[in-house]
């Protein structure tokens, strides 16, 4: 039977820059920032990181000794993780029309992609707690009853900082819509017509929101890239508001993602390579 991993232990990675460098980086289950100069290969760590997940798809570990990649899970038996990859750059799209078509939705770029595969996730994780609601409820346990009270939370406190974070443009979501929709002086709109930077932070904390509280994780190549300094300072501490259970893996050059304390999660490139 598969068994799914709690959190990345390590990663190493052969030949990073044509058999000059070689990376080993112990990794803490909860946040792992990756700091350095233009060019040392901090975006080269993340994406073939990111890539080796995905060739093995869905997180599953095969021998893959090519891509010159090996991810240690904890625990050391597990087979698998359940991982995301976000991107935060807000690219056009060069099928943005045939996308547009076919999904029905405003899609031009990158961002807005993430956005409505996200929509989707989001409409299953209603169905999910909506589903576990109904059987809890279904019982005479007064323990299941507050349960029941305690899914709904998450959706709520998602909604919650949208809305605070959001409050300075006047946008607000509309919590009676099963997707993602705003309000603005009186006018609905989608997610897509929001900017880079509300789009990259909607994308983020959507995605802590529908890993449900599971164990996972979190990988990031510059996040901070639109936000501005506020968001930057708060991103670490709002994703693991919503998701605590999920591993972040990410490189940055701004000094804000760790002025929220997470100064020693900080791992300098030129201590993992030799």
């Amino acid at each position: 039977m598969e068994k799914k991993a709690q959190y990345i232990k390590s990663i190493e990675i052969d030949s990073l820059w044509s058999n000059r460098k070689h990376v080993k980086w112990e990794l803490r289950p909860d946040v792992n920032i990756l700091s350095g100069s233009n060019g040392e290969g901090k975006s080269t760590i993340i994406n073939r990181s990111a890539r080796h997940l995905d060739i093995i798809r869905e997180g599953r570990i095969t021998a893959n000794p090519e891509d010159g990649v090996k991810v240690n899970f904890y625990p050391e038996d597990a087979t698998s993780i359940h991982f995301d990859v976000i991107s935060s750059i807000d690219r056009p799209l060069m099928s943005s029309e045939m996308i547009g078509k076919i999904s029905g939705a405003d899609i031009r770029t990158e961002l807005d992609w993430q956005l409505y595969n996200l929509q989707r996730r989001y409409l299953n994780y209603q169905v999910n707690i909506g589903n576990r609601i109904i059987a809890l409820l279904s019982t005479s346990n007064p323990d299941d009853q507050r349960l029941a009270t305690e899914i709904t939370k998450s959706k709520k406190q998602f909604q919650d900082l949208v809305d605070e974070l959001f409050a300075p443009t006047a946008k607000t979501i509309v919590r009676d819509s099963n997707e993602i929709l705003f309000n603005q002086y009186g006018e609905t709109i989608p997610p897509y017509m929001l900017s880079s930077g509300e789009k990259q932070l909607l994308v983020i904390l959507l995605t802590a929101l529908v890993q449900e509280n599971r164990p996972g994780v979190m990988l990031m190549d510059e996040p901070e890239i639109s936000l501005h300094i506020e968001w930057q300072q708060r991103l670490i501490t709002l994703i693991r508001t919503l998701n605590p259970n999920t591993q972040i893996i990410l490189c940055t050059h701004s000094p804000a993602i760790i002025m929220d304390g997470w100064m020693d999660a900080v791992t300098e490139i030129s201590d993992i390579t030799k």
